[in-house]
């Protein structure tokens, strides 16, 4: 029987705080309780902020939590040839279409519909993409393109809903409404997302099915801050003919306030942590964890 593979995916665009400790020790414990592996994957795509102290303070933290990984460790940045070839087949399906407009145009956009009536958000809370370069003449994208106008590469998601209807994912853990077991796909709310841009082939939503499939990914164990994106993931999946791991979303690791972590929480830093004398059994105490 072919064993579980798990895989933990920062970002090297800070360090790590006791959320992240809490996922990469999950998954760690997961594929130790199931005989499985765990791969440690550098989610690197995003070249402004993304730096190597950070990636190397990554190591340091996991290995000083006594979490081992198999290596090589993937790069996202060393693959865009892959999601490149991935953004390919869904352009070809004529699934992408090109989008110039500014965040300001987009907002200013918005702006002029929610004078009529509300306008739809996404389920972090952004407006919706109107969808206005969809109806774009051809030539018309041919010539902002030849003139290095920017753009990002948008799924049009009506027509890709049309191609797959009726997906689930499993979910083995709990959404943040306590959703279970068989999960309908409803990628719809999240309107045409962006699947890459003019400098960079590929974004989260692409990079990540992609790398999990190359990459044997049998089980995905991560926040409920996920769990909505997962509709998006199952559709991509399905429309580029990739396996559909396991999906186990955990709770969030919350500060004093009850706000999410982030990256800039220094109480809650891994490095700062055990610069105050914190040991890694302190670490899984504070996260609820033996």
């Amino acid at each position: 029987m072919t064993p579980p593979v798990f895989r933990f995916a920062p970002s090297p665009n800070g360090y790590l705080h006791l959320g992240h400790a809490f996922s990469a020790l999950l998954n760690f414990d997961r594929a130790r309780e199931t005989g499985g592996r765990l791969l440690l994957r550098i989610e690197d795509i995003d070249a402004t902020r993304c730096r190597p102290e950070f990636e190397a303070a990554i190591y340091e933290d996991l290995a000083w939590l006594g979490i081992a990984w198999e290596t090589p460790v993937r790069r996202q940045s060393e693959h865009f040839d892959a999601y490149r070839a991935a953004l390919d087949r869904l352009t070809a399906l004529g699934l992408v279409y090109p989008a110039f407009e500014s965040r300001a145009e987009i907002a200013k956009q918005v702006a002029q519909r929610e004078a009529d009536r509300p306008w739809p958000r996404d389920p972090d809370g952004a407006p919706l993409y109107p969808g206005t370069a969809k109806s774009l003449p051809p030539e018309e994208r041919a010539r902002l393109i030849s003139s290095s106008a920017p753009y990002a590469l948008r799924l049009d998601m009506a027509a890709a809903c049309l191609r797959m209807a009726n997906l689930i994912w499993r979910e083995d853990g709990e959404g943040p409404a306590g959703e279970q077991g068989s999960i309908p796909v409803q990628p719809q709310a999240w309107g045409d997302v962006i699947l890459a841009r003019k400098e960079t082939p590929t974004s989260y939503h692409l990079s990540v099915v992609v790398d999990d499939a190359l990459q044997g990914v049998s089980e995905v164990v991560r926040g409920q801050d996920l769990f909505q994106a997962t509709s998006v993931h199952r559709l991509l999946q399905e429309l580029l003919g990739l396996p559909a791991p396991a999906y186990r979303h955990h709770r969030l690791v919350s500060d004093g306030a009850g706000q999410k972590l982030s990256k800039s929480t220094r109480a809650t830093g891994l490095r700062d942590l055990r610069a105050a004398g914190a040991l890694p059994a302190d670490i899984r105490a504070l996260v609820g964890l033996r």
